[in-house]
């Protein structure tokens, strides 16, 4: 009895209430006491995604999004709710600033989108008419950027660029880093195994990010491991 009331005490599936200023790793993922936290209901880009600004120029929307949820956040407290874990271990949770939404606040400034069986789509309504964050431009979004081809659609408050499809999706986006401070390679192989390549490793100046969708870029070993990502043995 006692070793099944523990089971449940301390499963991952158990809500629990978490508060302190937070580590965070991308637009959607956190660190608060040791435990990461993925915010539910919205999708944040990738910090190596790419996006088009106002002027058809192509730039580093992912680290855009955690900047400002960083600048948002401004070393303040956040206190968080979790209930469940996704596939990759995180929490998922629904987080405040003061009383603030922060999952609302993402999505309503433009820097996510609504997802899931949550609903935050009245705030992304109002982030497309004021032409906020991604909206001011055009962007792939997160869940497709993520497995993204050819006939990925793109989408955008206003026009879409007619280059924005090579801009966008050509071979050669992420040969360079979306950022200096994200320098770490991540690499799937045949059998989906995802390992990422720091500099210094023997195999980091091997890879060709030109290869295939699948490579991405990382700005902290954290933030790769978070998603379910391990580090190259050598």
């Amino acid at each position: 009895m006692m070793a099944a009331l523990l089971a449940v005490v301390t499963s991952p599936v158990c809500a629990a209430k978490l508060s302190g200023p937070p580590h965070i790793l991308d637009g959607n993922t956190i660190e608060i006491e040791q435990t990461r936290i993925r915010l539910s209901g919205i999708e944040a880009p990738e910090t190596d995604q790419i996006c088009l600004d106002g002027h058809g120029r192509k730039w580093a929307c992912g680290v855009a999004a955690r900047d400002a949820l960083i600048n948002y956040s401004n070393g303040r407290t956040w206190d968080c709710q979790t209930a469940g874990v996704d596939k990759y271990g995180r929490s998922l949770g629904s987080c405040f600033i003061e009383g603030q939404d922060v999952n609302a606040w993402m999505v309503s400034s433009g820097w996510a989108l609504s997802s899931g069986p949550y609903t935050y789509t009245i705030y992304e309504v109002v982030a497309s008419n004021a032409f906020a964050g991604l909206w001011s431009g055009a962007f792939i979004a997160p869940w497709d950027w993520r497995r993204r081809n050819k006939g990925s659609i793109i989408v955008g408050a206003s026009s879409v660029p007619g280059d924005a499809q090579e801009l966008l999706l050509g071979s050669a986006l992420l040969s360079d880093p979306p950022s200096p401070e994200c320098l770490i390679k991540g690499t799937v192989d045949r059998n989906g195994e995802r390992t990422y390549h720091s500099p210094g490793q023997l195999s980091y100046a091997q890879i060709d990010m030109t290869k295939k969708p699948a490579e991405r870029w990382f700005c902290s070993e954290t933030e790769a491991e978070a998603t379910g990502w391990r580090r190259a043995a050598q």
